[in-house]
């Protein structure tokens, strides 16, 4: 039973590494859609969330069916806690993915800051590379690199607050920008708060190396 037991938890961690390179790559092609105002690469991202959910859904049922069959305790039922927590931050994450599909949809063919769509790209790399980091942290149940991950959180809020601050400065001087430079906020918001999860991906990666329960960045929050 006990080796049951350890396959069926390593088959977990595969289906939440999995997940979490699809809910990077949702995240990535989002933004590329929106910078590059393709509607085509937009309805993928929204289309792939169907997979994701089914994903998420797959593992939160094996995760219970764990729990009922072998009644883990500590370490191990901390392992199996930490996988249905992260698994759904990382489904939040797709959701904000999708949130900005839909408005690459929405805006296509309003007038647009180059400028700021580039702010925009850049802010979604420094996501990008935080998902990637904080998956690698995961399995090898790095503290101390969920830690680093969790500080550039911070460079994705000062990302957010320049776009805002930009977009807010075109649409006084040109009233065209209003409903273009309106979604830069959203999108730029979009991406803050994907970097929120991973900051509490983060915190679960303590959590499983530790067994405490810590808050990281609890000061350097974007407010919309």
């Amino acid at each position: 039973m006990r080796k049951i037991f350890e396959e069926e938890l390593q088959d977990l961690h595969v289906l939440f590494s999995e997940m979490g390179k699809m809910v990077n790559e949702a995240i990535y092609i989002s933004v590329k859609g929106f910078v590059n105002h393709d509607k085509e690469l937009a309805a993928e991202v929204i289309a792939s969330d169907i997979a994701i959910n089914q994903r998420e859904a797959e593992i939160e049922k094996r995760c219970f069916e764990l729990i009922a069959l072998h009644q883990p305790v500590t370490g191990n039922l901390r392992r199996i806690v930490t996988i249905m927590k992260a698994c759904a931050d990382l489904e939040r994450m797709a959701d904000h993915a999708v949130s900005i599909a839909k408005s690459t949809i929405r805006v296509k063919g309003n007038k647009r800051n180059s400028d700021i769509e580039a702010a925009i790209a850049e802010q979604s790399e420094k996501v990008k590379v935080m998902v990637e980091e904080v998956l690698t942290a995961y399995i090898k149940t790095d503290i101390e690199k969920a830690k680093t991950v969790a500080l550039s959180d911070k460079l994705v809020d000062q990302a957010a607050e320049h776009i805002y601050g930009r977009a807010i400065e075109e649409m006084k001087l040109d009233p065209e920008l209003v409903l273009g430079a309106t979604d830069y906020i959203m999108v730029a918001g979009y991406l803050e708060r994907i970097g929120d999860y991973v900051t509490n991906i983060c915190e679960w990666i303590i959590y499983l190396g530790t067994g405490k329960i810590i808050e990281l960045n609890t000061n350097n929050k974007f407010e919309d």
